[in-house]
């Protein structure tokens, strides 16, 4: 029984005094890889260098919505140019989608590049780590378009109602993915979770940031993905062992892990 953290920032350098304690902490839990979600050109280079020392730290590539800025078009180019010269590399395209929470001044441009690297996505026949934040409409509306039978991904720390969950469910190759705020009080996620079956959810953090209770506030970090799969196991009525049994072959199925071993071996 092994865990998959299928978002986490780990590069960042909340982990800068502690990175390999913190890594030894996820294997004491069983945690088996962590799926490094990238941000911008900057943090390219700080993810790199933690995969070549901790290869169990599988990254992706991708422009985060909230920085797509005035030099996006320089950002997209040099991503691009990144993923596609070696491919095999990164296990997704992300983290990428749309965030109209706290900058509305650039959502054409979102827009522009969120369905650019869709297109990637698909021609590399690569899963997305899509970020949303006030902004479903607008993702399901590019959604809508691209959709194919080539595009699969994780709506990244799903929060939305329950027919929002239905609609991603209904592209046909998209997992949620849960994580910290599942442990919240009164997280409205729970409720919706009793409607959904664990085969479509995966597990995250989005380490450093979202810990669950009993850490709320503090640090997150993988190792905390445990008090997640213990939640589900509540909600479910399953035992633990299950639930983490089921989200690790989600999670295996949708980014195909073993596949990514073998041709990074």
């Amino acid at each position: 029984m092994i865990l998959i953290d299928t978002h986490a920032h780990l590069y960042e350098d909340e982990f800068l005094e502690d990175r390999g304690k913190m890594l030894e902490r996820f294997q004491e839990v069983n945690g088996a890889y962590a799926l490094l979600p990238n941000i911008d050109i900057e943090s390219i280079p700080k993810m790199h260098a933690l995969h070549e020392n901790h290869p169990q730290c599988i990254p992706m590539m991708g422009l985060h919505p909230s920085y797509v800025k005035e030099d996006w078009q320089k950002q997209l180019a040099f991503i691009k140019q990144t993923l596609f010269e070696k491919p095999n590399k990164y296990i997704a395209v992300g983290e990428i989608g749309i965030d109209l929470f706290w900058d509305k001044s650039f959502i054409d441009e979102q827009k522009t590049v969120f369905r650019e690297q869709v297109r990637w996505a698909k021609e590399l026949k690569k899963p997305i780590a899509i970020h949303v934040r006030e902004a479903f409409d607008e993702v399901f509306d590019i959604l809508d378009e691209e959709n194919s039978s080539d595009l699969k991904g994780v709506f990244h720390c799903f929060t939305g109602h329950y027919e929002q969950a239905q609609r991603v469910l209904a592209y046909g190759g998209f997992k949620l993915g849960i994580g910290g705020v599942l442990t919240y009080k009164n997280a409205k996620i729970a409720e919706l979770l009793t409607k959904i079956d664990l085969r479509h959810i995966v597990l995250e953090t989005d380490a450093p940031y979202l810990s669950p209770v009993p850490h709320r506030g503090k640090r997150n970090e993988s190792a905390y993905i445990a008090h997640v799969c213990q939640k589900l196991s509540e909600i479910y009525a399953r035992p633990y062992e299950e639930v983490a049994g089921v989200t690790t072959e989600n999670a295996e199925e949708l980014f195909q892990i073993n596949v990514y071993l073998s041709e990074n071996a």
